[in-house]
């Protein structure tokens, strides 16, 4: 009687151990490192002179590539390059590259705000806060949604706000 217990036992202590293994390897380590790719869309800028509607007069996309390091599960750095491109009638150009270096800071639920310095070939600076939502969150990749509210200074013109929207995937 007391082999056939232990003979059942078996199969439930092989799955207890399986699982426990599996999930000491599964746990995340850091330094961990992603990568992203996304689309960025301007869609209101202000400043004292003016107010700009993307998508009236001309087309202004963004294409954010980055790499996020995550020190921890709460706090991580994140360098980001922008090339930007303008279509208006029928001329179409790339207007600048923002450098984009940041902190990032998981606020849970799959918030992330980034704090992000901006610095721009066009000769302009300042700052991007950003509210990221993981909304998709597969096994080798995420998806995102962002809200950058990029604010720039310089280049003798008048300091700018600009709402925007942007989508993206990290792997």
């Amino acid at each position: 009687m007391k082999q056939n217990y232990i003979i059942e036992m078996k199969p439930i202590l092989l799955f207890v151990l399986l699982y426990i293994s599996t999930a000491a390897f599964a746990q995340e380590t850091y330094p961990r490192i992603t990568g992203y790719f996304g689309i960025y869309h301007p869609i209101v800028t202000i400043s004292s002179e003016q107010t700009n509607l993307n998508f009236r007069d001309y087309y202004a996309v963004g294409f954010p590539t980055g790499i996020n390091i995550w020190k921890s599960s709460k706090i991580g750095f994140s360098f980001e390059i922008v090339p930007n491109i303008r279509i208006q009638g029928s001329s179409d150009k790339v207007t600048n590259t923002v450098f984009h270096p940041g902190v990032l800071v998981a606020l849970g639920k799959g918030y992330t705000f980034a704090g992000r310095l901006a610095f721009e070939s066009a000769g302009r600076y300042g700052f991007t806060p950003v509210l990221n939502k993981t909304f998709i969150k597969n096994k080798n990749s995420s998806y995102f949604l962002a809200v950058p509210l990029p604010v720039r200074f310089g280049n003798d013109h008048p300091a700018t706000f600009t709402a925007g929207v942007q989508f993206g995937i990290a792997f």
